[in-house]
């Protein structure tokens, strides 16, 4: 089967659509709930500079060869990686590689939904003053009883699918780049406001002394590899969002610094979020967490009781909504991608048949939620926590070193450089460096660390 015609997926005009749309697919549910804890858990500012190095010298150099492979192919995962291997005389075997990268991809989404469909469900339960000066142990008895219900969280999950189901299903002009043009400025929008919300109403003083204060005396070995695990998963590396929306983007854009953009962009965003969310946390005299702990349980107990708390809750649920749909849009594309080359289907029905299998997906990882099930996914209390597990623990960093290993040892040198011709010599040789002797290892770390 000859390969697919470049470009034939589409395209966006312009280097700005290009990283808006990384952006929005990087800055995830974890930039909300995760990284603000773990500065503040591990010393604050060590674990900040920490983080910044891991992140620029392991995460953006597998980011940057996930798009110099899609610069370079003009297509979908397999298709792109075929024409790279053939073009570098290389096996076609490498292929396995998009195969791997989209089956990830196909597992994060069938828990993500759910997840967003929670946060869909909350931010009308705010809306609605549901949470108005309700006592935690009610909180948490409704993020119970929300659990225990699995056809309110199939309801609540498929009308989320069925948005990325629609926006990608117009086609990457049209849905994806539409809305990334809308979501990221809504997204720093709503930020700015729950952060003034925060100021106004929040405890400052402790969240700056739970953030910003330099504790050395609780970073350790253990917090610097914390750190290169949260840098790693930070952009998003290892679903072929990079391989997709490099395909899709502009010829002649500088990659690399494009790239760092949106590494700068995603750490800010998890940082202003840490404003945004703690403030009103200590206000409340609540224990900082993250997780689901955070996100259903402190924050809806936080602003039911704070004044005007309903309609900010309500402001910040749909901000994870839109963070979610962002990302969701980015994993799904990849694979709906793939399906279409490789299958020579049209785009409509290819996306119908993956969130078709989303969604039965999520309905069996929703089902594994009802409580008093027994423990029988591997050790894990249900599915999600297995799939959760599963994909973070081995087949992101396995799909990542992979790429490294690919894109470092196996390309050729001139093919690389032809992609990233607006970037200098210098910088050329050093991301070359780093994802041929640097990132192999720290990802190796990372999955042993994961593994003990």
């Amino acid at each position: 089967m000859s390969i697919a015609r470049p470009g034939a997926l589409g395209g966006w005009r312009s280097r700005t659509t290009f990283v808006l749309a990384l952006s929005a697919s990087a800055v995830g549910l974890g930039n909300l709930w995760r990284f603000s804890y773990l500065t503040g858990e591990h010393g604050g500012a060590p674990f900040v500079l920490t983080y910044v190095l891991c992140l620029f010298l392991i995460a953006v150099p597998v980011m940057v060869a996930e798009v110099v492979v899609g610069s370079h192919g003009r297509a979908g995962p397999l298709a792109a990686i075929r024409w790279a291997s053939d073009r570098s005389l290389r096996s076609r075997k490498w292929m396995l590689l998009g195969v791997l990268a989209c089956i990830t991809g196909l597992l994060i989404l069938s828990y993500y939904v759910v997840v967003a469909g929670w946060s869909m469900a909350y931010a009308r339960y705010m809306q609605s003053g549901l949470f108005s000066s309700a006592s935690a142990v009610v909180v948490g008895e409704q993020f119970e009883g929300l659990l225990g219900d699995p056809a309110r969280q199939v309801y609540w999950q498929s009308l989320f699918l069925l948005l990325v189901v629609a926006i990608v299903g117009l086609g990457v002009r049209r849905g994806l780049g539409l809305l990334v043009w809308l979501a990221v400025p809504a997204l720093v929008t709503m930020l700015a406001i729950l952060i003034k919300f925060g100021f106004d109403h929040g405890d400052l003083e402790a969240t700056r002394d739970f953030l910003f204060s330099v504790k050395l005396v609780d970073f350790s070995a253990h917090s610097a590899l914390v750190a290169l695990g949260q840098a790693f998963y930070s952009l998003g590396v290892g679903v072929a969002t990079g391989i997709s929306y490099g395909a899709y983007a502009p010829r002649r854009i500088p990659i690399g610094r494009s790239v760092m953009a949106v590494a700068v962009f995603d750490t800010m965003i998890a940082l202003l979020a840490g404003l945004a969310i703690f403030p009103i946390v200590f206000a409340n005299n609540l224990e900082p967490t993250m997780g689901p702990g955070l996100m259903f349980v402190s924050l809806p107990y936080a602003f039911g009781n704070i004044m005007q708390g309903e309609l900010f809750g309500t402001v910040f649920f749909a901000l994870v909504v839109l963070v979610a749909l962002g990302s969701a849009v980015a994993i799904m594309e990849p694979i709906v991608a793939t399906i279409m080359q490789q299958a020579r289907l049209r785009r409509f029905t290819a996306v119908l048949l993956v969130g078709a299998l989303v969604w039965v997906l999520g309905l069996v990882v929703v089902v594994s939620l009802a409580p008093g099930e027994a423990s029988t996914w591997f050790g894990y209390r249900n599915l999600f926590g297995f799939l959760n597990g599963i994909t973070a623990g081995l087949l992101l960093p396995v799909v990542a070193l992979s790429t490294a290993l690919f894109v470092g040892w196996r390309l050729r040198p001139e093919i690389l450089r032809l992609e990233l011709y607006r970037e200098s010599d210098l910088f050329f040789s050093l991301w070359r460096f780093l994802l041929r002797y640097i990132v192999p290892p720290a990802i190796t770390l990372i999955m042993l660390a994961a593994f003990l």
